[in-house]
C-alpha cells in the first residue's frame, strides 16, 4: 500500500485493524476505491454500507435457514478434517521421526538386493554350467568308484588331475573340499595294495602293485621295501601257521618245503622289484640306509626263525632224520643262488640233537641194565646152554656169548638200535661225544656187576663164580670191543685221519674215536683173569671196520 492509503486507515480504523487484512486484496481494492470518491460518495458510504450489510445480513439468513441442513453438514465435515487434519500431522511428525531408518533400511534392502541379483546371476551362470560342474563334483564318487573296481591306474589319473586343479582353483573351498574327499580315497587306495601285498601274488601281479606304491609316491624307496618284506612276511607267517604241529614230522617237513618254496618266491619278487645294482637309477637316490641291509637283514631273521623252528621239532623227536637233513641241506643249497647259504648254521642243530637224541638212547639202556641187574641173579647159575666162544665169521655179527646173560643181551640190543639210528646220518663232529656217552654207559654197567657181585659173592658156589668170570669176561672181553668196533663201523678211523689230516696211530694215541678199555673195566678188574692186551695197527682198524656198503654209505654222508 501507498503511504496515503495508510492514512487513510488509520483514519478510517482508529482502533487498528487485523494483519490478515493488509493480504486481502478485496480490502486492497476497497481501499483504493474509497481514496478515489468524492466527499459527498462519502458520506453516502456508510449508509450503502449498512444497505448492503443489511442485504447480505438478510439473504445470509434466507441461505441459513434454506440450506441448515446443509451447513450442519458442512460443519461436521469440517469438524471432521480438522480432527483428520490433526491426525495426518500426528502421523506425520511419527513419519518424520521414522524417516532415517526407513531411508537405513532402504540403503540396506537396496544392497540386499543387489546381492539376491548377484546370486540370481550365479545361479543363472550355474544352471547353464550344470554339467561341467557336476562332472567335478561326482569326482571322489568316480575315484571310489575306481578303487573298488581295482582300477588302479584310472584311480592314479584321476587323483593327479584332481591335484592340478585344486593347485591351480587353490582360492574356491569346493576344490579344497574334493581334494580332501578324493585323500581320503587315495588312503583306502594305499590300504588295498598293501592288503593285496599279504596275499598270494604272482611277480607280474606284484611288479604292479609296487609300481602303483611308487607312483602314489607316499613311501620313499626305503620304505617302500620295508613294506613289502613287511607285507610278503605277513603272508609268509600266516602260510607257516597253518602247517599242523601235532606231528613233529610232519610239521617240520612242511616247513621246509613251504620255507624254501615262498622264501624263494618273495626273493625273487623283490630282486625283481627292487634292483639293487650300483648303477641303476634307484641306487642312485641319496639315503642314509644301506638298502641292501635291508632285505639280507630280513632274509637273516627268516633264516633263524626256521633254525629256531628246525631245532625245536627235531627237540620233539623226528622219524627219517637223514631225510629232513638232505631236505635242509637242499634248501640251503638252493638259497646259496641268492648269497644266502646257510648249510653250516645247520650243522651244528643237527649234531647237537643227534647227540642228544643217541645220549638218551644210551642213558635209557644204561637205566634199563641196572633194573635188570637188581632182578638177575647168579646163585644157582648152571653151566651155559649157549657155544661160547664160537668163532664169529661176520665181522658186525654180536657175540653169542652175551646170550648167557640176558641183561648184557638187552643192553646191547638197545645200544645197537641206537647205532641204527646214528647209522642214517652220523656227523663226525659227535664221534668224541659218542665215545663219551658209552664209555659212562659201560662204566654204570661194570659198577652195577660190581654191585652184584657185592651182593651175591657170599652165597656163590663154584658154578656162581664160574658164571660171574664168566659174566665179567664177556662184558670186558666181549661187549666192550664189539662196542667198539660198531664205533669204528660208523665212524671208519681211516675217513676219521683223512679228514682231520692225521693217520690212524694218532687217533688211537688221542683217544678219538676210541673208548678207554682200561677205564671202563677198572672197577672190575682185579675179578677178571690176566691177559695180554694186543696192539692194534692200521691194518687190523681197517679191517674192523671193512663192511663195504656201511662204510660206503657213512662216508657218502659225511662227504655230504
Amino acid at each position: 500500500m501507498t503511504q496515503d492509503e495508510n492514512e487513510l486507515l488509520k483514519l478510517l480504523f482508529t482502533n487498528g485493524y487485523p494483519d490478515e487484512w493488509n493480504s486481502n486484496t478485496n480490502f486492497s481494492d476497497y481501499i483504493s476505491k474509497v481514496g478515489s470518491y468524492k466527499v459527498d460518495d462519502l458520506l453516502k458510504e456508510p449508509n450503502k454500507l449498512k444497505e448492503e450489510q443489511t442485504i447480505v445480513s438478510e439473504h445470509t439468513q434466507e441461505l441459513a435457514v434454506s440450506n441448515y441442513k446443509t451447513f450442519i453438514q458442512t460443519s461436521q465435515c469440517s469438524k471432521d478434517l480438522f480432527n483428520r487434519f490433526n491426525t495426518i500431522e500426528i502421523d506425520l511428525d511419527k513419519l518424520l521421526k521414522n524417516i532415517p531408518s526407513f531411508e537405513q533400511k532402504c540403503q540396506t534392502f537396496a544392497a540386499e538386493t543387489n546381492d539376491i541379483n548377484t546370486l540370481r546371476k550365479l545361479n543363472s551362470l550355474t544352471l547353464t554350467r550344470n554339467a561341467q560342474l557336476l562332472e567335478i563334483l561326482e569326482l571322489p564318487q568316480l575315484m571310489d568308484s575306481f578303487i573298488k573296481d581295482g582300477l588302479y591306474e584310472n584311480a592314479l589319473e584321476l587323483a593327479s588331475y584332481v591335484r592340478r586343479l585344486y593347485a591351480k582353483h587353490s582360492d574356491i573351498p569346493i576344490f579344497k573340499s574334493i581334494l580332501n574327499d578324493v585323500e581320503k580315497s587315495w588312503l583306502v587306495m594305499l590300504h588295498q595294495l598293501l592288503s593285496q601285498l599279504r596275499a598270494d601274488l604272482t611277480l607280474p601281479k606284484s611288479l604292479q602293485i609296487v609300481g602303483y606304491l611308487r607312483r602314489m609316491e607316499i613311501f620313499t624307496e626305503t620304505e617302500l621295501r620295508l613294506k613289502f618284506l613287511q607285507a610278503r612276511d605277513t603272508w609268509f607267517q600266516n602260510c607257516i601257521s597253518t602247517i599242523p604241529n601235532e606231528d613233529a614230522t610232519y610239521h617240520l617237513n612242511k616247513t621246509i618245503e613251504m620255507t624254501r618254496v615262498n622264501l624263494f618266491t618273495i626273493v625273487t619278487q623283490y630282486r625283481a622289484i627292487f634292483n639293487d645294482d650300483e648303477h641303476s637309477p634307484l641306487s642312485q637316490v641319496k639315503s642314509d640306509v644301506n638298502q641292501n641291509i635291508i632285505f639280507f637283514g630280513w632274509i637273516r631273521n627268516k633264516i633263524t626263525e626256521f633254525l629256531t623252528i628246525l631245532e625245536s621239532d627235531l627237540q620233539k623227536g623226528v622219524s627219517s632224520i637223514d631225510s629232513i637233513l638232505g631236505q635242509c641241506m637242499y634248501f640251503g643249497l638252493s638259497f646259496s643262488k641268492v648269497g644266502c647259504d646257510f648249510r653250516s648254521l645247520m650243522v651244528k642243530i643237527f649234531t647237537k640233537v643227534i647227540s642228544k637224541h643217541f645220549q638218551q638212547s644210551v642213558s635209557k639202556a644204561t637205566k634199563n641194565f641196572e633194573k635188570n641187574m637188581e632182578k638177575f641173579t647168579l646163585i644157582n647159575k648152571n653151566h651155559p646152554s649157549v657155544p661160547w666162544k664160537m668163532k664169529i665169521t661176520d665181522p658186525i655179527q654180536p657175540p653169542d656169548s652175551l646170550i648167557e646173560f640176558y641183561p648184557l643181551a638187552d643192553y646191547l640190543n638197545q645200544i645197537l638200535t641206537a647205532f641204527n639210528e646214528l647209522r642214517l646220518c652220523p656227523p663226525i663232529t659227535i664221534v668224541c661225544n659218542v665215545v663219551h656217552y658209552l664209555e659212562e654207559s659201560l662204566l654204570a654197567v661194570c659198577k652195577a656187576i660190581l654191585t652184584l657181585y657185592a651182593q651175591e659173592r657170599q652165597a656163590f658156589n663154584s658154578n656162581s663164580k664160574d658164571a660171574f668170570t664168566r659174566l665179567c669176561s664177556c662184558f670186558a672181553d666181549d661187549l666192550v670191543p664189539y662196542l667198539q668196533k660198531c664205533v669204528h663201523v660208523i665212524f671208519p678211523p681211516n675217513v676219521i685221519a683223512a679228514h682231520i689230516g692225521v693217520n690212524v696211530q694218532q687217533l688211537q694215541k688221542e683217544n678219538i674215536s676210541f673208548m678207554n678199555k682200561a677205564k671202563i673195566i677198572e672197577p672190575i678188574r682185579h675179578l677178571l683173569p690176566v691177559k695180554i692186551e694186543p696192539v692194534l695197527n692200521e691194518t687190523t682198524l681197517r679191517n674192523e671196520g671193512d663192511v663195504v656198503d656201511i662204510v660206503s654209505k657213512n662216508e657218502a654222508v659225511n662227504e655230504e
